[in-house]
Parts: C-alpha cells; sequence; structure tokens
C-alpha cells in the first residue's frame, strides 16, 4: 500500500471552483506549507444538485446544502480526501465527521454593480430590472431603490453575465472576488461599499473541509490556513448561526482586522422585501470573534421579534 497516497481533492466543475481548487493545490506546494515537498494531488470533480438546477432559487430547492452535499458524501465515503468550497456556500452547521480545517487568505469580500446601462445602482432609471440570485442582496437593493425590479439570475458567472449582455436584466450583482479569480474583473462598473451592499457571510473567502479524524488532511491543511481570515470567518459564521440563517433571509456580515489586530463586525438583517432592515457592529480581541458574532446575532433576532425568522419568509 502507497504509504504516501494522492491527496483527493473534490470540488464543483465550474471555471471558478476549479480556479479556487488551483489556488488551494498552489498554496499546499507552497514551500512554505511544504518544506519537506508539496503531496501529490488528485482533482476529483463532483456534481452536485446546486449545479444542476439553475431555473429555481436556492431557497425553493433545499438551500446552500445543494453545493455541499454531494461532495459531503463523497468525503465521508472516502472517495476524496479534501473538499474545496467558496465559505459562503458552507452551511454553518457541518454533517457529523467533517471539518473545516483551513481557510485560505481573503479576496475583496465586496459585490459588484455590473450594468451597461448605469453606472451604479443609483444612476438605474426607474423600474429598471436588476439580476440577481441573492436574498440579501434583493433585500438591500430594494431597501435603497424599492421602485426596482429584481429577477432571478442565476447559473455560473459566465452564463449570469452573457444575460446581462443580452438585456435581460438591466444591471447584475456578482462578487469582485470571483469576477477577480476568472479574470473578469474589467467587467465591474462599480464596486460596492459594505454601508451600501453588505456582503454574505464568508464572501471572497476559499475554504477547505476534510474528514475530522483525518490526521494526515488535517495537518496539510493547518500548513495553508490564514489565521487572520479564520478569525474574520469565524466571526461571521458565529453570527449567521445564531440567527440560523438560510437562503431565504437577508444576513449580511463582514468582519475585518485592524491596523492594530483587532477585529470588527458589521452585521445585518432584513426582510427579503427591504422593508425593514436592522443593523449590527462589534469591535473586540480576535480571540473572541465567535462570541462577537453570536452577541451580535442574537441583538439581531431581538430586534427582528417574535416569529422570527417564519414571518419573515
Amino acid at each position: 500500500m502507497d504509504s504516501n497516497p494522492p491527496l483527493r481533492i473534490g470540488t464543483r466543475g465550474s471555471r471558478l471552483a476549479l480556479a479556487q481548487t488551483e489556488a488551494v493545490v498552489n498554496r499546499l506546494a507552497a514551500p512554505e506549507t511544504a518544506p519537506a515537498g508539496p503531496p501529490a494531488a488528485e482533482i476529483v470533480v463532483v456534481r452536485t444538485t446546486g449545479d444542476a438546477v439553475v431555473d429555481r432559487p436556492l431557497a425553493d430547492i433545499g438551500g446552500k446544502g445543494l453545493f455541499t452535499r454531494e461532495i459531503d458524501e463523497a468525503m465521508l465515503e472516502g472517495r476524496i480526501d479534501i473538499a474545496v468550497h467558496s465559505v459562503k456556500d458552507i452551511p454553518t452547521r457541518l454533517p457529523a465527521g467533517i471539518a473545516l480545517a483551513a481557510v485560505l487568505p481573503r479576496e475583496d469580500p465586496r459585490d459588484a454593480f455590473l450594468s451597461p446601462k448605469a453606472a451604479n445602482l443609483a444612476a438605474l432609471p426607474t423600474g429598471g430590472v436588476v439580476g440577481t440570485a441573492s436574498v440579501r442582496r434583493q433585500a438591500q437593493v430594494l431597501a435603497r431603490r424599492p421602485d426596482l425590479r429584481i429577477a432571478l439570475l442565476r447559473g455560473n458567472v459566465e452564463t449570469r453575465l452573457r444575460k446581462l449582455a443580452a438585456g435581460e436584466v438591466d444591471a447584475a450583482l456578482l462578487a469582485v472576488a470571483g469576477l477577480r479569480r476568472l479574470g473578469l474583473a474589467d467587467a465591474v462598473t462599480a464596486v460596492l461599499d459594505p454601508d451600501e451592499m453588505l456582503p454574505a457571510v464568508g464572501q471572497g473567502a476559499i475554504g477547505v473541509t476534510c474528514r475530522a479524524g483525518d490526521d494526515r488532511a488535517l495537518a496539510l491543511l493547518a500548513g495553508i490556513d490564514d489565521p487572520r481570515t479564520s478569525r474574520c470567518i469565524a466571526a461571521e459564521r458565529a453570527l449567521l448561526d445564531a440567527l440560523d440563517g438560510s437562503c431565504r433571509t437577508p444576513v449580511g456580515g463582514l468582519a475585518e482586522m485592524t491596523p492594530s489586530g483587532r477585529l470588527t463586525l458589521r452585521a445585518l438583517l432584513a426582510r427579503p422585501d427591504g422593508r425593514e432592515v436592522f443593523r449590527a457592529a462589534r469591535e473586540g480581541p480576535p480571540a473572541e470573534a465567535a462570541a462577537m458574532g453570536r452577541d451580535a446575532g442574537l441583538e439581531l433576532r431581538g430586534r427582528a421579534g417574535p416569529g422570527f425568522p417564519d414571518r419573515w419568509e
């Protein structure tokens, strides 16, 4: 039996997913993370339900787990050793036996506004159509511009750009990080400040999961984890967990490290129609990241009132 078998890396098959997987492979091979030499890697593409069904909102067909469920099953069955995900697609409560073992340094977490008709969201004409599959983006758009219309825009990044170019929508909202990783940053009309559009929890970050008892994978992934990003992600995911957030619940969260080493967290909870938006903020030592996230989430739950989240969906 091979004492050092190839590391089987599970991923979705989109260009973006493969680009993110390449980033993980490169980091595993970097001299500072693999002084004894990089492990041999085998990329295993796993097709997920979220990739197969693109004509309905995620909330209607099962939520975020649609992008991870089949990959989790492959891991638990021993067909892959680790898996690469966008952190924003990873459910806050992982299946038993799976651990989020590494987070790579974060790309730009902000949202991008793309439009051939307007320089920014404020400049769209009354009644303009904004394409998105995210209730978080929908709620924040309608909170600022209730006159605009929202159209479902799903599919991979290239598909969404084609629909925008074909005039199916007047504008689209996408993650800056994904566009950059695909070499499509030139498509961005304007980058939205988090005060205007608070990003999704985990947006811009690549996460790597493995089996909780796999010592080899855990050791390899410990070497590529970025502690600063991991602290920020811990705060954001604790926020989402406290809110029991799903694809039906508009939740935004962004944690950042200050130059002095403090951690700040901005959080948002909104109704899908944008009629109510609640915000919270925290600042403290990075060691308290998860506690800060939970506290902010509980504050927002309290402000939302009895019946949340059922009466909001």
